[in-house]
């Protein structure tokens, strides 16, 4: 079967775009991308009224503040969450329903109670032992039937879902637009040069797993060997500025805070820095952000995190250094300054490799389970498909 015609297609993010995150951007890249091809795209996510969002996103409202997988995220559950998903599913009348992390207690989840027709589920979640998922799966087991297709965006988030759920999972990675970052401008401010090289983070500097901590720990020991290095630190959080301050001590004037950054200087900032170091110490599922800083041009040192190494082709596009290990740390680092050729080198083989994460690419592979959701539901008979579907 060949989809010949434009789909409609809905997609859900159980996470609140008032505090926008990586699945958050997943979603809007995911829906920009379907757009581009052609498909008619609708997502409903949690936001504020108020909440500047894309054109394509649906505000469901606001959403609560919940401890999960090592950060906040913010939720929206409960029967006027569920009303306003009930109305958006019937107004929409979609193809094909993706649902992102069904099993987190938000919109995905009440989405897939509701469905009738064809249903994709995205599962972006990795840890070896999840609560949640523990808790959820009971309540989720019979509507977990109705997912017709499966998709993992990392081994790690299959691994995940096959231990926690059973049945298994197509991995399709997450999705970077490499040229928007490949053609980025350096800026001169974020330049370095042979004795002042800028090392980059970004994250969120109040969560632990991002391992800011550990960078601070490791900066010393760069400082010591190279007094002119300057750590370009984007991301917010007070709290995580404050304790890395008070960590770094006479150290601290090397940290430039950059807070909050535009995906334009995003881009700008890793198409200018000499490194950008991922000291995450767990709790990641794929990596986007050294994607985009492989995509923007920029030598990565990143924590040997299973999602880290494949993403990196084992340490042949990037350099991994032991998870949570500052002194390791500062070991490569170090190495990729003292050695430009080898970090030149593994550049290009990294400007080579993220080819395979590029929008168009990881889209058609989408499209090609959204095929077989549709098809699915011919088979079955009782999944309404939108006549203008034309499959």
């Amino acid at each position: 079967m060949t989809i010949s015609r434009p789909l409609r297609v809905g997609i859900v993010c159980p996470y609140s775009f008032d505090a926008p995150g990586g699945v958050q951007f997943h979603v809007r890249d995911l829906a920009q991308a379907l757009e581009a091809q052609g498909h008619e795209v609708s997502v409903l996510a949690p936001a504020d009224e108020d909440t500047p969002v894309p054109d394509v996103v649906t505000p469901a409202g606001r959403a609560v503040p919940v401890r999960y997988n090592g950060s906040v995220a913010r939720l929206a559950f409960g029967p006027r969450a569920a009303a306003r998903v009930r109305r958006w599913i019937d107004a929409g009348q979609f193809d094909v329903l993706h649902l992102h992390e069904p099993m987190v207690p938000s919109l995905s989840m009440l989405a897939l109670w509701i469905a009738e027709g064809p249903v994709v589920a995205t599962f972006h979640t990795a840890q070896v032992r999840s609560r949640a998922l523990q808790v959820a799966y009971p309540l989720l087991r019979q509507s977990l039937e109705k997912i017709a297709a499966r998709i993992a965006v990392s081994e790690d988030a299959r691994r995940t879902l096959v231990d926690h759920l059973g049945g298994d999972a197509v991995v399709i990675p997450n999705g970077v637009y490499v040229d928007t970052f490949a053609d980025a401008t350096p800026q001169e401010r974020w330049a370095g040069t042979p004795q002042a090289p800028t090392i980059a983070f970004l994250g969120r500097l109040d969560e632990p797993r991002k391992g800011l901590e550990v960078l601070a720990a490791a900066a010393p020991r760069i400082l010591a060997r190279v007094p002119g290095a300057r750590f370009l630190v984007a991301g917010r959080g007070d709290a995580g500025r404050q304790a890395a301050e008070a960590a770094l001590g006479e150290h601290a004037a090397s940290f430039e805070w950059l807070g909050g950054v535009s995906d334009a200087d995003k881009a700008a900032l890793l198409a200018s820095v000499d490194l950008y170091v991922a000291p995450q110490t767990g709790g990641e599922s794929f990596g986007i952000v050294l994607v985009e800083a492989m995509s923007a041009g920029s030598g990565v040192v990143a924590s040997d995190l299973g999602a880290f190494r494949r993403v990196l082709d084992d340490g042949c596009a990037g350099r991994l250094f032991r998870t949570g290990d500052p002194d390791d740390l500062a070991d490569h680092v170090l190495a990729a300054l003292a050695d430009p050729e080898g970090t030149r080198e593994r550049r290009e083989r990294a400007a080579r490799f993220v080819r395979r994460f590029d929008w168009p690419v990881v889209t058609d592979q989408v499209l090609a389970v959204y095929e077989m959701a549709v098809a699915a539901g011919e088979a079955i008979g009782s999944w309404p498909v939108h006549p203008e579907a034309g499959v």
